[in-house]
This record gives C-alpha cells, structure tokens and sequence, in this order.
C-alpha cells in the first residue's frame, strides 16, 4: 500500500520486529527477503525496530545494512543465526532436553522452580548471548554508523524497578542493551545499565513502533507505512482446552497486548488526521503485517535445532515474497 501523493512514489517504511525467541529466525527470513526487494518494490528504509528475538534481528540487519549495504545485513543475520543454534553434539543433545522440558512443563507436568540467580549456567548463556553477537556486530562502531545515517534503529526493554517501558536508540544500542531487550527473566538475571535493571522486551512495547513517528523531526521525515513482522498470532478459532493450548495463549497474548497498544495509537492519529483535527505536521501511517502463523507451540521458542531454525527462515522468506507480492 502507497501513501504517498504520488502513487509512483517511493514509500518510506520502517520495520518492526516483533520478539519471540527461536521463532525470529522467522524474523531474519523476512528480513533478508525484504532488503533483497526493496529496489524493486519501491520503497525506502528509513527504521528497524525490535524486542527480544526481534531486536537481534533488527540490530543485525541495520549493522549490516548501513556498513556495507544489502547483501552484508543478510550474511550478519545468516550468521548470527547459524552461532545461536545448537550446532555441536553436546549442545544439540542440551537443546533436546530443554526443549522435552518445555513441552512436559506445558502439558502440566511438574517443574521446579528454579531463579536463574541460583543457577550456575546463567552466567555462561548470558556470556554466549554476548559473544555471538560481538563476533558479528562491531558495536563500537554503532555511534558513528548512526550520525551516518538516517535509518534509526530501536529496540525496546522493560525497567524492572522503575516499572517503564524503556527503549534504546541509534548510538545508544551495544551488546548490552541487545541483551537487555532478551532478557527472559525466567532464563537470564536481570541486565544492569546505567544503575537500571532491564528484563525482556516482552514486557514493554514489543516492538516499538510509536518511537518511528516521534523521533522524525518532520511529517516528511516519518514512515509512509510500518511494516510489523508478527510472531504470536493474533487470532484463534478455538478456545484453547489443554494445558499446553492455556499456556500457548496466555503467552501469545501476552506478547501482543504491547503491540496492539502501539497500533491503536497510530490508529487514533490516523483518525483525528482524516478529520482535520491535527496540524501539517501530522501524516497518517499505514500498518501492515507479515506473520508467521499459529501452527507452532510457544515451548518451541526455546527449540535452537539448526533443521528448525532453517525451515523458519525459509518461511519469512515465503511470507515476504507473498507479502510484497500482494503490496505491489
């Protein structure tokens, strides 16, 4: 969809990321596709969003993007993923086990509760987390990378203490804040920074999407369209019986009660626009969606299985092609 007076025009959109563990490789799928296509589906980048999961994905497609172009923000999220998932025997024969945990514990079985401040192993996922990402992302760079450019980058988290949302933008964004925004506090202690503790995104805007309109300076600098790539469906055609179905659902939303917040947002700026009750200033925004379905269970978010991780990239890549396909 064009919003532009020009129905030939080049549309500015900005992409946001929703989080959802292992399901955002579904993320980087439609990533790549998307970059790939944006010459010849006419439209500009001017923001990546992203929470959790999905503020990975962000953060590796714009390093990529504005160091060496299109074709670097693919291989950064190729290889992102490919040092997440469990490649090496031990760590596959762990991820199984974690993974028969999930779903044992989501059919009803008992389960001990466990802080991951008495654990022994959050300190080394949380040293992996880190590593992965700076083997890949030079964050050093990032302060200078965003005075260079006018793709903004954001990626929200949860203030634990102060109980806000809280977001992390442009030159602001290290391996830190990544890790904040992913934080499951179930997996990870909570991320100090700058005397503030930060859980998962999944408790504040996941993903940011209001941060695209305010921080443009001017109508013309705002999106033409956000694009949101969506993990937790939004619709279900049965009310959910089992156990396993109850927490599916409980998670999924959970995880878009932020989301549909922003959108509503967006909604009632578009509105008061179309009455002209807002000054030039004010644009209205279109909101489309690239989803990954309802097909697969919340404890597979955990499931880091290179097949698995494979098989959801190649889908976002589907769904991306179609996605445009049907703009067009």
């Amino acid at each position: 969809m064009h919003t532009g007076d020009d129905a030939d025009s080049t549309a500015r959109v900005a992409i946001a990321c929703q989080g959802g563990g292992s399901h955002t490789a579904f993320t980087a799928g439609v990533l790549k596709r998307l970059l790939r296509e944006r010459e010849d589906h006419s439209y500009e980048l001017v923001g990546l969003s992203g929470t959790s999961g999905g503020a990975v994905c962000a953060t590796a497609a714009w390093f990529g993007l504005v160091t060496s172009g299109t074709e670097r923000a693919v291989a950064t999220l190729d290889a992102v993923w490919r040092d997440f998932s469990a490649l090496s025997p031990p760590d596959r024969v762990l991820n199984e086990w974690i993974v028969f945990l999930a779903q044992f514990a989501a059919h009803g079985g008992p389960m001990p509760l466990i802080s991951p401040y008495d654990l022994p192993t959050t300190e080394v996922g949380r040293d992996r987390f880190l590593e992965t990402l700076e083997a890949h992302i030079e964050f050093e760079r990032v302060p200078t990378l965003a005075a260079d450019t006018s793709v903004d980058l954001i990626l929200g988290a949860a203030d634990v203490t102060e109980g806000e949302f809280t977001t992390f933008c442009n030159d602001a964004v290290t391996a830190e804040t990544v890790l904040a925004s992913a934080a499951i506090p179930t997996l990870f202690e909570a991320v100090g920074i700058d005397d503030h503790w930060y859980w998962d995104g999944l408790f504040s805007q996941n993903p940011p999407i209001r941060d695209f309109l305010t921080m443009a300076a001017s109508a013309s600098e705002k999106p033409d369209e956000i694009w949101v790539v969506q993990i937790n469906p939004k619709y279900r055609e049965d009310v959910p019986r089992s156990m396993e179905d109850i927490a599916d659902r409980r998670n999924e939303l959970a995880g878009n009660l932020s989301l549909y917040q922003e959108i509503a947002f967006i909604e009632k700026i578009n509105d008061l626009i179309e009455r002209g009750s807002l000054p030039a200033e004010y644009k209205p925004v279109a909101v489309e969606f690239v989803d990954l379905g309802s097909d697969l269970p919340s404890s597979s978010k955990i499931d880091r299985d290179p097949e698995f991780i494979d098989r959801l990239m190649e889908r976002g890549s589907r769904r991306a092609e179609r996605f445009l396909r049907g703009r067009s």
